[in-house]
């Protein structure tokens, strides 16, 4: 069975780390490139961050730059994203994707992380 997971996520206040993880099961999870995704309420979905398939090359938006960093350890199907210095403006779920090259692409569904005082 194919699946996806993310957890970690919580409430947090302004400027508390928070590390979120996911989880994959069911298929080549090595070989894929995998990336966060948030959606705010109200908002549609946005791109995160991104990680090669190797964990050799990582990409960033604009918005979490310097502040968010994206991990992973290919024996243990994990992916984290280690968030630094949150605003209430990171609040969001936040989803882990996985593609390969042929387009074969899975979504979990989602953690939800606040960040409020």
């Amino acid at each position: 069975q194919v699946q996806l997971v993310e957890s970690g996520g919580g409430l947090v206040q302004p400027g508390e780390s928070l590390r979120l993880s996911c989880t994959a099961s069911g298929f080549m999870f090595s070989t894929m490139t995998v990336s966060w995704y948030r959606q705010a309420p109200g908002k549609e979905r946005e791109y995160v961050a991104r990680i090669s398939y190797a964990g050799r090359t990582t990409h960033y938006a604009d918005s979490v730059k310097g502040r968010f960093t994206i991990s992973r350890d290919n024996t243990e199907n994990m992916v984290y994203l280690q968030m630094n210095s949150p605003t209430p403006d990171d609040t969001a779920v936040y989803y882990c994707n996985a593609l390969n090259k042929y387009g074969s692409e899975y979504w979990g569904k989602g953690t939800l992380v606040t960040v409020s005082a």
